[in-house]
């Protein structure tokens, strides 16, 4: 059986879908936080168990007779370590073949704010001695299309990335990578993969993408990080986390969500979705 860790999320549910192209319903796992909230994938005949990362009994009951576990990443910045812990802890208990975490591009060597607990994460996996793969995950294009309508509404990207270029794919991308990896008959254990797209892009380029698909007039504005991290607390972001998404898009500056590597491609068997497809995608959902 493979276990899903955060499977009401935006990524897990993505796995989910994937992992039912290629292994029975029955035999995938959802481990979520809140049971009542997971209908729809009880519906399809997955098994659907209490798993709280702040509750580590839940995580236990969850993780038996499982043989894979996925740890999708926490969305509790600054509690991450802590919770993932737990679960590592719990697969270890629940003696699982192999563990597959969700981590950041480059962590070993990041200096994103973003990339601390996923190091610190990555040597707790190394310290149990559980059979693990790293799945580096870059930079969502989702992290910036979900925002297209404050975009188009004001005609301005807003940023503090410089020329900086982002090496950014999917979730869907993500998700079959994850689920390729969870259900390869190839030994997975001590690999790890820098997952990146295939075509990077600059935020004055997504700005003429947007305007390109619109026929609308697009800048992009180039920020300092604290302008920028201002801004997105006006918008209702909490003031740490606008901290760290700024300090993110100056990583970015530096080339730090940017990438060559080509394990995703390799993985899925097939291009990433291109910065077109994706704003394309977003513009219909605003329809």
């Amino acid at each position: 059986m493979i276990a899903i860790t955060g499977a009401n999320g935006q990524l897990g549910r993505l796995v989910i879908t994937e992992l039912l192209t290629k292994v029975p319903a029955n035999s995938i796992v959802a481990a979520v936080r809140t049971p009542e909230a997971a209908t729809e994938l009880k519906a399809l005949g997955i098994q659907v168990r209490k798993a709280d990362y702040n509750q580590p009994e839940t995580l236990a009951s969850a993780f038996e007779g499982v043989d894979k576990v996925l740890l999708i990443s926490s969305s509790e910045v600054g509690q991450r370590t802590a919770q993932h812990k737990a679960v590592i802890d719990a697969a270890v208990q629940a003696d699982v073949k192999l563990l597959a975490y969700t981590s950041i591009l480059q962590a070993d060597t990041s200096p994103l704010m973003l990339a601390t607990e996923h190091k610190e994460t990555e040597a707790l996996i190394a310290a149990s001695a559980i059979p693990a793969v790293i799945l580096r995950n870059g930079w969502y294009t989702e992290n910036y299309t979900m925002s297209l309508a404050g975009v188009l509404a004001h005609g301005v990207v807003a940023g503090c990335a410089g020329e900086g270029r982002f090496a950014t794919a999917s979730r869907r991308d993500y998700a079959k990578a994850a689920a390729v990896v969870l259900t390869s008959a190839e030994a997975q254990a001590g690999k790890v993969y820098e997952l990146a797209g295939g075509n990077a892009f600059s935020l004055a380029e997504y700005a003429e993408e947007i305007a390109r698909q619109t026929g609308k007039a697009i800048a992009f504005q180039n920020m300092t990080a604290k302008a920028f991290s201002n801004l997105l607390v006006q918008v209702g972001l909490p003031a740490p986390f606008a901290e760290i998404l700024a300090d993110a898009e100056t990583g970015a500056s530096n080339g730090w969500l940017d990438s060559d590597r080509t394990d995703l491609t390799k993985l899925i068997g097939q291009p990433t979705v291109t910065l077109s497809e994706s704003v394309s995608e977003a513009l219909q959902q605003l329809k």
